[in-house]
């Protein structure tokens, strides 16, 4: 068997027969596999910059037959280059062409676009992926223009039609008017004499203050459908005489299947088809998913290493904060400097100081991992598979399938389950496995990963780690902050160093320590490289560095305000005394509170409460949290969480609120409970019963306010999550006295009532 995994890497171009496994060369399992991220992509920049001139950004804007189809019944197909995952974007992009094409939302019919160039619309119209808050502020320009465009080139087919200039005509929802004579056609008379025009160039846009749509509580037309059961998940995919497939992954990552000793055994048991070797796992193929994974369960496996590096036996998370810890002082990479830190220091009546540390998290989505792949008669592949970036998914099972991308079809279901799961993370995926396998079967394969094996491969939210010191003079006042990350996130996993920029300062282990809105006269922020093992695999999870990071600086933040005896609100007010955009919204989320108050209260119900605020500013959007706690048994008990969010501009703020309130669950459960665990090596957090999430009966009542600015426009998927952490943790302090510098709150026992 030893001889069969060693074979050329041309034994996974050959269709292997039914019952054979798929035996990988060292160097085919990873070419195979994809183990690269993105292939080159380059995400968007944390902070607003140009991007290009206009005309490069909106290059795509005006192929109007690429993205909309008009119904003769009227309903508008709309191709969206992004994915649905529960964040609304259907119904985002859909209420944004309908302002401009004057339509109505509601009569949109909206579907993931495939991939291809038409539908990059990031970065000058070259990238396209769903995640980092970034779908909607970066294609409101693209999506308005879309839908002037096709409005104008619905008008120009009615003039044509009535013999009129386009100049007489104007435009109801679903329809082009002559109002002097009442004449009237709709835009499914219109539609297929339109899509034959030349889209026009430089279409005029609505006046905002015209707007009609956009801006309004629209509902999501996606709501019906997904709480009757009619969206089909990639889970729900059935294909014409598809095998279903289960995989048991090595229990240490980067072990390879030398041998399954026992697979004649595993062929006789009921319902099974096949059994199969694959990078890093063993997969059963078979007619149901059920008897695949009770066949898979008994598989015994000989792991050994024939490829790449295998997971240490000693590894720890334990393990891995020791070695972060060791690099503490260590100089590091310049991310943001202000003023003479060392001057400062030396001068300072007081100094301060702290660590701070998070654990690695799961993703831990509902729907678990799957994927679907077909081989057609024509030599083409089409592949189901849930995703954020349907490009680069595409060629990655390219080079899977060992096929041209043009012979490739990447179906991209909704996601059910999101948080930047669903990235080209190699071996955190499902689609090589079910590509491997379909061509070894000469069938369609679906491939469902258990609960297990979704902790067991997922790609993490990286460990992580933070030291700062703070200056105080002789009245309390801040006069040097130095703050340093330690770690390794996924930009330099998945990019390397050199993508990074110079000096190297990896944004996913650094924001939330940079770009925080707080004036000081010294500043010093470092970003210090310290590898994790390869065996770990990284991944962005929701609010990204931002989702620990502004535990740490917010925590440290009423750390220095405590220790000056100031008001932890009044102390960051001044801290704003700068930006009227910052003190505005820290207002209005005391306001939404029912006012800041500061210290231990007793509650109507009789419960000993307090309160803590935080800010973040993730994703182009600014954010002010207040949250009021108790104690019992020990616990944290969270009340109210009261959010103020400010993301320049909006779409629809009913969205922007049922956002924030995800975003605060997701939140709270990260501060409260989810952590991975590892021993000797193997993750042992493999189901909902070790990786604990917030129970439902501990969920608060969330109050949101939206404020709008009038700022460049901000994401609004991930930046409720980051300023919970924090804000409970200072409200926990002011109550207790206790300081938590450690996620989550359940490894630490708190006193008070």
């Amino acid at each position: 068997m030893r001889e069969a995994a060693m074979r050329t890497e041309d034994a996974l171009a050959a269709a292997m027969p039914p019952g054979r496994p798929v035996n990988l060369s060292r160097r085919g399992m990873f070419a195979a596999a994809g183990a690269g991220l993105f292939l080159g992509l380059a995400l968007p920049a944390r902070t607003p910059r140009a991007q290009g001139s206009a005309a490069a950004a909106l290059r795509h804007a005006t192929k109007v037959n690429a993205y909309l189809r008009i119904a003769p019944d009227g309903k508008i197909h709309l191709q969206n280059p992004f994915v649905e995952g529960g964040q609304g974007i259907d119904s985002a992009v859909a209420q944004i062409v309908a302002e401009e094409l004057d339509a109505d939302p509601a009569g949109f019919v909206v579907a993931c676009a495939p991939p291809g160039e038409d539908f990059r619309v990031m970065q000058g119209g070259n990238v396209r992926f769903t995640g980092g808050s970034f779908s909607v502020r970066s294609s409101f320009a693209h999506f308005r223009t879309l839908g002037a465009t096709a409005r104008a080139m619905l008008i120009e087919a009615a003039a044509t039609r009535l013999a009129l200039p386009a100049t007489a005509l104007t435009t109801e929802p679903g329809r082009v008017v002559h109002r002097e004579s009442a004449r009237a056609l709709t835009y499914g008379e219109l539609a297929e004499a339109a899509a034959a025009l030349t889209p026009p160039v430089n279409v005029p846009l609505k006046d905002p203050a015209a707007f009609r749509v956009i801006g309004r509580r629209v509902p999501r037309f996606d709501v019906r459908a997904k709480s009757t059961g009619k969206v089909t998940y990639g889970i729900d995919v059935k294909v014409e005489g598809m095998l279903l497939a289960a995989v048991v992954h090595a229990p240490r990552a980067g072990a390879q299947p030398a041998a399954v000793t026992n697979e004649a055994a595993l062929r006789a048991l009921p319902g099974v088809h096949s059994v199969h070797r694959l990078p890093g796992a063993v997969a059963v193929a078979a007619d149901t998913w059920w008897h695949a994974k009770k066949a898979v369960e008994q598989a015994q496996v000989a792991w050994q290493a024939l490829a790449g590096p295998v997971m240490a036996e000693d590894f720890s998370p334990a393990a891995m904060l020791d070695r972060l810890k060791a690099a503490a002082g260590t100089p590091g990479n310049t991310a943001e400097e202000a003023g003479d830190l060392r001057v400062a220091l030396a001068g300072a009546a007081r100094v301060i100081e702290a660590e701070y540390d998070a654990p690695y998290l799961a993703h831990a989505q509902m729907e678990p991992p799957s994927a679907t792949a077909r081989f057609n008669d024509d030599g083409t592949l089409d592949v189901w598979v849930p995703n954020q970036a349907p490009d680069f998914f595409l060629a990655t099972a390219a080079r899977v399938a060992q096929l041209e991308p043009a012979k490739v079809r990447i179906h991209s279901p909704p996601l059910g389950g999101f948080f930047g799961r669903h990235f080209a993370y190699g071996s955190a995926n499902a689609h090589p496995q079910a590509i491997l396998l379909a061509k070894a079967t000469g069938r369609p394969v679906k491939v469902i990963w258990s609960r297990e094996e979704e902790f067991a491969r997922d790609a993490y939210r990286p460990l992580t780690f933070a030291t700062f010191r703070a200056g105080l003079d002789v009245v309390g006042d801040v006069v040097a902050l130095q703050a340093a990350g330690y770690g390794e996130g996924p930009m330099t996993r998945h990019f390397g160093a050199a993508s990074l920029g110079n000096p190297p300062v990896d944004a996913s282990i650094m924001e939330g320590l940079t770009g925080k809105p707080y004036r000081f006269a010294a500043k010093r922020v470092e970003f210090v490289p310290v590898p994790h093992p390869p065996g770990v695999n990284l991944g962005f999870w929701r609010s990204v560095g931002h989702s620990m990071n502004d535990f740490f600086f917010e925590s440290f933040l009423d750390e220095i305000a405590h220790a000056a005896n100031k008001d932890p609100f009044a102390f960051r007010m001044a801290l704003l005394a700068h930006s009227e955009r910052h003190r505005t919204l820290l207002n209005a989320v005391a306001e939404l509170s029912g006012g800041w108050r500061r210290g231990p209260f007793q509650a109507p119900d009789g419960t000993r409460r307090a309160r803590g605020v935080a800010m973040a500013s993730p994703f182009g959007s600014e954010v002010a949290t207040i949250a009021e706690a108790s104690v019992k048994d020990g616990e944290v008990v969270v009340h109210d969480v009261w959010v103020a969010i400010d993301p320049g501009r909006i779409v629809n703020p009913r969205t922007i609120e049922e956002q924030v309130q995800s975003a605060v669950a997701i939140g709270l459960s990260s501060a409260l409970a989810e952590e991975v665990l590892f021993e000797r090596g193997e993750v042992t957090t493999r189901n909902f019963d070790t990786y604990q999430v917030m129970r439902r009966d501990r969920m608060p009542r969330v109050h949101v306010r939206i404020v709008e600015s009038g700022a460049p426009m901000g994401g609004v998927g991930e930046p409720g999550t980051p300023g919970v952490p924090p804000a409970v943790a200072n409200a926990v302090f002011a109550l207790t006295g206790q300081r938590m510098r450690s996620l989550p709150f359940s490894k630490t026992r708190l006193s008070g009532s």
